[in-house]
């Protein structure tokens, strides 16, 4: 598999709403340098802008971001503006809020529901938007998501935000939001070697229901925020090794083995990296390849 011959649309599509995506897309939060958030090495301004444009040369219409996404050097989203702006017709733009940090790099407090709004243009500012076309509430520990998610629906009905996702959520949060306004798309943390049976019935959920379910850290695995892993269990590395492939592309391929549904966003700063995510979209395991896999699953927990 040649990662440099192959495009965005080898995964298939999906609509999150009204908006058709392929079904491997791009999150952007890598761009700003190694350990993003806990001021690491900022990343080189021209590679980050060049993956970009890159990914979007290869077909990926999908891109995941956050005003939170920055380092001491580097927002993403001044990143994407400055590259793909003017944004092409298909391109769907993701961004989540909830979360929030200030202009030193703290994290503040979960945002309370009447400084969603602010969050919400400060992205539009930072991306050169009127409008966002996907706003993920991300769940910060709250024991229901009415409020914020209805702050949100507000902010729909008003023309700012075209549709509404959440993230970090249980079963319940989706039914939640669910009586409040339509959810486009659910973000959850999801990977082969992290055995989760909340997010798998959030994943069922998403799927009876026409929802995305878009995971992430998909390739970082345990290591979550500090990049991609380097431990895979033996039927990851089988199949990588039987299809010629890294690792890295066995766990997206996965990933979106799960379901139609199913969306992935790998992140990078690395043009081949980017270029190999990419190729994953067209990876086809094999059923004993994908039961080895679900096994493995199974025994981690």
């Amino acid at each position: 598999m040649t990662a440099e011959t192959i495009t965005a649309d080898a995964s298939g599509t999906w609509k999150l709403g009204d908006l058709p995506v392929h079904r491997i897309g791009f999150g952007a939060m890598r761009l700003t340098g190694s350990a993003a958030f806990h001021n690491g090495t900022p990343s080189d301004r021209e590679r980050s802008l060049a993956v970009l444009r890159k990914a979007v040369e290869l077909g990926v219409n999908h891109i995941d971001t956050a005003a939170f996404y920055f380092s001491s050097l580097r927002s993403a989203n001044e990143l994407i503006n400055t590259a793909l702006s003017p944004y092409g017709d298909d391109l769907v733009i993701a961004a989540k809020v909830g979360p929030y940090r200030d202009y030193h790099g703290e994290w503040g407090t979960s945002a309370r529901p009447d400084e969603l709004r602010g969050h919400v243009e400060e992205n539009l500012r930072q991306l050169g938007r009127d409008h966002l076309d996907l706003v993920y509430l991300r769940r910060m520990n709250q024991d229901s998501v009415a409020e914020h998610f209805g702050a949100l629906a507000e902010l729909r009905e008003a023309g700012l935000i075209r549709h509404l996702g959440i993230s970090g959520v249980e079963p319940r949060h989706l039914a939640e939001a669910l009586e409040i306004a339509p959810v486009v798309s659910v973000q959850n943390r999801y990977a082969v070697d992290r055995p989760d049976p909340v997010g798998d019935e959030v994943l069922r959920l998403c799927g009876a229901h026409g929802i995305a379910f878009v995971p992430f850290y998909v390739v970082a695995g345990a290591a979550g925020e500090h990049g991609a892993t380097t431990a895979h269990d033996d039927a990851v590395l089988s199949a990588a090794q039987a299809h010629g492939v890294s690792p890295a592309q066995v766990r997206i391929a996965w990933t979106l083995h799960q379901g139609p549904h199913v969306l992935a966003i790998p992140g990078t700063g690395d043009p081949d990296h980017l270029a190999e995510n990419v190729a994953a979209g067209a990876l086809r395991l094999t059923e004993e390849e994908l039961a080895r896999l679900g096994a493995a699953r199974d025994r981690v927990g």
